[in-house]
């Protein structure tokens, strides 16, 4: 368990199905933010570190991740992410940074929970113990419709489409209101951002939620 530790800095994370433009608006956020003069981290689920990063392949790109179950799927998130709360996340929260993580715990909820059928409990409870008591000051969901997301998924040019973003439409419907259904039960933490606006005009959604959150 991580002790709660004191800190000045602010932990936001972005959650989505796949093709939700998290990653560009991450970045955006960032820069925005460093022109400002803030001590900026960002992080990605799972990996950010370099035990996480050999995790995130085993759970995207193994050749034999197809067979993988949705226990073990479940706990090598959480292994990730239980690395990266002590390595990055926490010591850039004590020095006052702000970061801003690409995925955390809400999606092992949502993808392993609701999207694999796997017991809330069991969930909850590993998911508390891989990050103790670093939990997000904010999270944005940028929501897409799952057609969307799926033809951005389809439209990239770079490389195939990973384990995670090949799965059929059912399952990203599942995850799409998976993160609807969180958010309207804690409003308090969540903000749900529509994505099929332009860059700018997401971009503008999200700092009206971040700007009052890292005041003061």
């Amino acid at each position: 368990m991580v002790k709660k530790a004191a800190h000045t800095g602010k932990l936001i994370s972005f959650e989505g199905s796949e093709g939700s433009g998290k990653t560009s608006q991450i970045a955006r956020l960032a820069e925005r933010l460093q022109r400002m003069g803030r001590d900026v981290v960002t992080v990605r689920e799972p990996g950010g570190t370099e035990i996480g990063e050999q995790i995130r392949n085993i759970i995207v790109h193994n050749s034999k991740g197809d067979e993988m179950c949705p226990e073990t799927e479940l706990l090598l998130f959480a292994a990730a992410r239980a690395q990266l709360v002590r390595e990055a996340i926490l010591p850039a929260l004590v020095r006052g940074a702000i970061v801003l993580s690409d995925r955390y715990l809400d999606s092992s909820t949502v993808y392993q929970g609701i999207g694999r059928n796997l017991a809330p409990d069991p969930v909850n409870q590993i998911n508390r113990f891989a990050v103790g008591n670093v939990m997000p000051d904010l999270t944005i969901v940028i929501d897409v419709p799952t057609k969307v997301g799926l033809a951005r998924i389809h439209q990239r040019a770079s490389d195939l489409p990973d384990r995670m973003e090949r799965q059929n439409i059912d399952f990203y419907n599942k995850i799409r209101e998976g993160y609807l259904v969180l958010a309207k039960g804690m409003p308090g933490r969540f903000v749900v951002v529509d994505g099929r606006k332009s860059e700018a005009a997401t971009e503008k959604s999200i700092w009206e939620a971040v700007k009052s959150r890292i005041t003061g």
